[in-house]
Order: structure tokens, then C-alpha cells, then sequence
């Protein structure tokens, strides 16, 4: 009876979100009001496909906006802004990629942008066409 109500125990457990999971939700609302205040609109949050996700789709005036957000409570280990590595970008890419398909836009007629919103503790740093 005891071994089974530590796995019950786990398991409700495992379906909590995990610190990181909340903080990162919490970094990606900041975000979205932080760029709202400076006139970019919502379209989605947190995309999914296979091959990757988006944390914020945005549009400034014609441009779609896709957008990176990351924290880093310390700039130890390059910072917030250096974790979005090759890899990532690629995976943001192909997801943008599916976007665009999912939602039929030809890719060749809307401009876009990948920015990236850094957190190095509660300060953003937008850069924008970081790749």
C-alpha cells in the first residue's frame, strides 16, 4: 500500500509543471505585454509541430514576428541571449516554416523577422532580426 501510493504520489508530481516549465510561462507573458506596450500585436503563443516551438508569434504592421524568450537568472554561461544556439534557430525556423503552411501564407510574400527577448534577471533585451 505504501510503495503505491508513492508512485500515485509521483505521478501527480510529474503532471506539475516544473519550475522552469512556470518560470519560462511567466518570461513569456512578460514578454508578450512588454512588446504589446511598444505596438507589436498577439497572434499566437507557444506553437507547436514536430520539429520545434515558438514562444510568440507577433505582428508589427505587415511583419509576422517570430519570437524567442529566454532567461537566464545570471549572465554566467553566456547569457540568456547566447543560449539560443544554431540548433535552436534552425528549430524555430522549421516551425515558423510550418506555420506558414498550417496557416496556408506563402512564405515568399510575407515578411517576417525572428527576434529574441533575453531576460538576464527582470531586464528584457529585444534584439530584433537576431537571425
Amino acid at each position: 500500500m505504501k510503495r503505491l501510493l508513492a508512485q500515485l504520489h509521483q505521478q501527480w508530481l510529474n503532471l506539475l509543471p516544473s519550475a522552469a516549465t512556470s518560470k519560462g510561462q511567466h518570461f513569456e507573458q512578460v514578454a508578450e505585454r512588454w512588446l504589446q506596450a511598444r505596438g507589436l500585436q498577439p497572434v499566437t503563443r507557444n506553437y507547436r509541430c514536430r520539429g520545434g516551438e515558438i514562444d510568440l508569434v507577433m505582428r508589427q504592421g505587415d511583419t509576422l514576428v517570430f519570437v524567442e524568450v529566454r532567461y537566464r537568472a545570471r549572465a554566467s554561461h553566456g547569457g540568456a541571449a547566447s543560449s539560443v544556439t544554431r540548433r535552436k534557430q534552425h528549430k524555430i525556423v522549421l516551425a515558423a516554416r510550418h506555420y506558414f503552411k498550417q496557416h496556408a501564407i506563402n512564405e515568399a510574400s510575407q515578411a517576417c523577422r525572428f527576434d529574441v527577448i533575453a531576460f538576464e534577471g527582470d531586464q528584457p533585451d529585444w534584439i530584433q532580426n537576431a537571425f
